[in-house]
């Protein structure tokens, strides 16, 4: 495996995963049960109080299909990644897809939820503007990363390996 592929590729991941957020996370799409559920529940209880009530559970249908795509196309993404990275076998293939989800699983928390979602405007639920300490709960987007972040990052990483075993 070629290693400094795999810094290269943290980058272009990064990149990549932030400009796919900016162009689907705004207008009306933030108020979709698929994106709400990523707020912490004060801001979710205080934007019900004016908005119907929807299910954002981790269960419920478009919750689950937004996570589903995800999975598909970071794994399509991770596929590509390994292969460029030179990974031939089934752990190879495991390591790197891993590693970028572990990496941007850390990048997603600790630069976009804590530091650009927690300050840009643009994220804030609409009638919850005024909660400014509300977006800045640390602990709840750490948790996320954590579980279901982890496990949300073996699956994709599996099936990485999974193809690379085969295609090789």
């Amino acid at each position: 495996m070629v290693w400094y592929v795999f810094v290269v590729e943290a980058i272009v991941f990064a990149v990549l995963f932030t400009t796919i957020l900016f162009a689907t996370y705004h207008g009306d799409r933030i108020y979709s049960p698929a994106c709400i559920h990523n707020y912490p529940p004060d801001i979710q209880e205080e934007y019900f109080k004016t908005h119907e009530r929807v299910d954002v559970s981790y269960k419920s249908k478009k919750v689950v299909m937004a996570k589903s795509c995800g999975i598909i196309l970071f794994t399509v993404i991770l596929i590509i990644c390994a292969k460029l990275a030179g990974a031939v076998t089934f752990w190879q293939g495991f390591a790197i897809a891993f590693g970028l989800m572990v990496w941007i699983g850390a990048y997603d928390t600790f630069f976009l939820d804590w530091i650009l979602f927690a300050n840009m405007k643009m994220f804030r639920l609409e009638g919850t503007e005024h909660m400014d300490k509300a977006y800045h709960q640390k602990w709840f987007h750490l948790k996320g990363a954590i579980f279901p972040g982890l496990v949300f990052a073996l699956i994709p990483a599996a099936l990485v390996g999974l193809v690379i075993s085969f295609i090789g």
